[in-house]
């Protein structure tokens, strides 16, 4: 069985602000002395996490990130009729299991219920808190017990923990290697980003009255991105017990999202939805390596007949011959999806990719 997946992905997006920096334009990156947009891999990921596609492929084998788990506890205490001195005090002893807890002392907010760093809860997890909480609703006077505060477990059915990976900094036993790595998705020619002032107009301003009820204006850009992803199939794998059919069903949702699905940010106003124009697989047990190489000169189009995603494409896939000459073939076999020529399929890619 091959242990590495490699995938390049060529995604052409209109103007769009996928993902935005802390000043609300799109960011963008120096690569090979030109400015590119870019799209970071938190981005990408939790666009893939989050998406219907994979909550209707893998429902039921995804977790939960979240820092307000003691909230939810508490409220369900309270549900079943537990006091609200009690539900306090045992929603902080069930969260604290997974974190730091945020603030020492009750506010408006219930802060104190809250852990301070983002946990990522596995199904087995919830499962267990449920299992609790029914617990003491059921026999009010009895408090968890210490054996029952031992929540936390080496996940086995969460495929984006096991893609993705955990950290929990208090309890590094119950940490999870990613299984895979996303590269940042850049442009591959040079892209600025650009202002688009806009007006919006008061409708209930009479007809006499001129001028805007507001005004304001948004960064975006436009371009060609390339992404970069490895796969480490034996981890994920062994991140997810030994399941080879829920490892199958992982890698197949994986491929058809990152084709698939696009970051939601400012959809609304751009409609920026894409499928990846390209993708490229590789399998083997080689070691990887990216291809971003070929787009350090910025890919440029000129004429009729060369559009620059055949120049991306050919850019590519001349990186990748001149590596396997100068290193030896860097996978046992390669499968790609064309859609300028038409060729490949998402099936195929999938089945290739999953097998």
């Amino acid at each position: 069985m091959s242990r590495f997946i490699q995938l390049h992905v060529l995604t052409s997006y209109p103007p769009a602000n996928l993902n935005r920096d802390d000043t609300g334009r799109p960011k963008s990156a120096l690569v090979g002395g030109a400015v590119r947009l870019r799209v970071s891999s938190q981005s990408l990921k939790r666009a893939w996490r989050t998406s219907e596609l994979f909550e209707g492929a893998l429902a039921g084998h995804l977790g939960t990130r979240t820092k307000a788990m003691g909230k939810e506890v508490f409220k369900a205490l309270k549900a079943g009729g537990i006091s609200d001195k009690l539900a306090r005090e045992w929603a902080k002893q069930i969260a604290q299991q997974f974190g730091k807890p945020k603030s020492e002392k009750k506010t408006e907010n219930d802060e104190d219920l809250e852990i301070e760093q983002l946990a990522h809860f596995s199904p087995e997890e919830r499962e267990a808190i449920d299992a609790l909480v029914k617990r003491l609703v059921e026999q009010r006077d009895a408090p968890p017990t210490s054996d029952e505060l031992h929540l936390l477990v080496k996940p086995r059915r969460a495929v984006d923990i096991a893609m993705f990976g955990r950290m929990l900094a208090d309890a590094a036993e119950f940490n999870v290697e990613a299984a895979v790595q996303v590269s940042h998705a850049i442009t591959v020619h040079k892209a600025p980003v650009e202002d688009d002032y806009f007006s919006a107009v008061d409708d209930l301003n009479t007809r006499e009255q001129t001028g805007a009820g507001h005004i304001g204006e948004r960064g975006y850009g436009a371009g060609l991105f390339y992404l970069y992803l490895c796969i480490d199939r034996e981890l994920l794998k062994e991140n997810l017990g030994g399941d080879d059919a829920l490892t199958q069903r992982a890698l197949a949702a994986l491929v058809e999202a990152v084709a698939k699905v696009a970051p939601t940010g400012m959809q609304n106003s751009f409609a920026s939805r894409a499928y990846a124009s390209y993708v490229l697989a590789e399998k083997g047990r080689q070691q990887p390596r990216s291809l971003v190489q070929a787009f350090y000169k910025p890919v440029t189009a000129y004429g009729e007949e060369r559009d620059m995603l055949t120049q991306a494409v050919n850019a590519l896939e001349k990186r990748r011959e001149n590596f396997d000459k100068v290193y030896g073939a860097c996978a046992d076999a390669r499968c790609a999806l064309d859609v300028e020529q038409g060729t490949g399929s998402m099936q195929e890619l999938v089945a290739f990719v999953s097998e």
